[in-house]
Parts: structure tokens; sequence; C-alpha cells
């Protein structure tokens, strides 16, 4: 069965999510497809979730889209891990296949060094600029396993042209590409814009995680993202899970 992830800006809105269902609270500040947060958040958030009887609940969180250094991204990832994130995601934006390999195998490789119970999956963006690159349909699979990550993420880059990630593939897309993932034991993961409505077919893909940050809040004022996550709304995207 899927899970659901939602991303939240700090521990209120991890516990607002955590009591709606969520399966996984991903930290993160939402200005950019992978804005990064601090890592007093991420212990935050941990803490604010074991003391609230939500220990079970993974936490995920990012490094950003673009890594215009390895050390630095390894850097990152060790210390996100560190912090409390089980699972890390890494945008390889900008990079050939070539290049996502090798950042992305040590990547893997420093995370698992201090804590190999935890997990990392690179991203990969749909928009053309970075899909004749790295095509995340064709080359994801590929990606994982040469750098042994647990799975990949594919996500939007820009979150402010209206376009998600239904505005790149079909379902049927989607469905080969966890296929493909599936087929070397690795996870698919995705995002873009993902609404309610959207999340009943998209389950059918065979996606192993689905990620939203807008569909879970109540709009505020500017970008929906920068809404407050309500625990009434994640419930509600979590019906629209199939029954087991």
């Amino acid at each position: 069965m899927g899970r659901l992830l939602i991303s939240v800006r700090g521990p209120n809105e991890a516990l607002a999510a955590a009591k709606g269902g969520a399966h996984i609270a991903d930290v993160e500040y939402p200005a950019s497809a992978l804005g990064t947060p601090y890592p007093l958040n991420i212990k935050a958030v941990r803490s604010r979730l074991d003391s609230e009887g939500f220990r079970g609940v993974p936490i995920s969180t990012n490094i950003g889209e673009d890594q215009p250094r390895r050390s630095t991204a390894c850097q990152a990832a060790v210390g996100v891990a560190l912090a409390g994130a089980d699972y890390i995601k890494c945008g390889l934006a900008g990079l050939d296949l070539k290049g996502a390999s090798h950042l992305g195998r040590n990547l893997v490789r420093s995370v698992i060094e201090w804590f190999p119970e935890k997990k990392v999956y690179p991203v990969l963006f749909p928009e053309e600029e970075f899909s004749l690159l790295i095509d995340p349909l064709t080359d994801g699979a590929t990606l994982a396993q040469e750098i042994g990550s647990h799975g990949v993420l594919i996500d939007t880059y820009r979150k402010d042209i209206g376009k998600g990630l239904l505005d790149y593939y079909s379902h049927s897309q989607i469905g080969e590409f966890a296929d493909r993932l599936h087929g070397i034991g690795k996870e698919a993961w995705v995002a873009g814009s993902i609404t309610r409505d959207d999340l009943p077919q998209l389950w059918t893909t065979g996606a192993d995680v689905i990620c939203v940050r807008a569909a879970a809040c109540e709009p505020g004022a500017g970008l929906e993202r920068f809404g407050e996550v309500r625990t009434d709304i994640v419930a509600a995207l979590i019906a629209t899970l199939p029954p087991s």
C-alpha cells in the first residue's frame, strides 16, 4: 500500500500531520521545491512527535535542489541524518547521469557509513532543462541501481509556473516509472503540486510514496504552500487511499 508524505514547516505542523494519519513528516522550508530546513528544526520535529506518541512516524528532509559541491552535499546529508531525518532526499538538478551517479554514490556511502538504517533518495526533475540531462522515467532506475539508493523521487523544480507532476507525465508513465524501480527492488516516490483530486488515480500507479504540501494546507496569504497544515485536511487525503 502507498504512503502519504506531508511536508511540514515545524513541530506544530508535524503534529497536525501525524494526527491526521500522515505516514511521513517531511521537514522543509516551502519556498522552493526542496527548501532546506535548519537542523535544529528537524530535531524539534522529532522531539515533538516522540513526546506526543508518534515515535513511529518517520521524518524525511532534503539537502536542496542543486548540489554545487560534492563535499558539502555529503556533509549536508550526514548532518540532516544526525539531526533526526530517517529519509534524506538529495536534489540532483543540472547533473547528467554520469555526474549524478558519481555524486549519488558519495551521498549514499556517506550517510550509510554513520547511519546504516537510514535511507537516501535522489530527486530528479521533469522540466526540460533537467530531463534532457537525466530522464526521470527512463534513467531513474538506472541511477538508483548505480548509487545504491533506496529509490528515486520525481518532483517539479519550479513551483511558481502553475504546472504540476501530471502536466509532465501521464498516469501510465508514472506507473512505468514505478514498475522499473520495483523491478530492481527500489521505491518510487512522486511529488509536484499534487491535489486531493489527483490522489485516487495516482495511488493506482503503484507509487510507494506520494508527497504533498499545499493539498494539506488551509490556504493562507500568498502561495498555498505557505498555508497551515491541518489535521482534518490530512485525514481527508488519507481517506483517498484504496482499501488494504
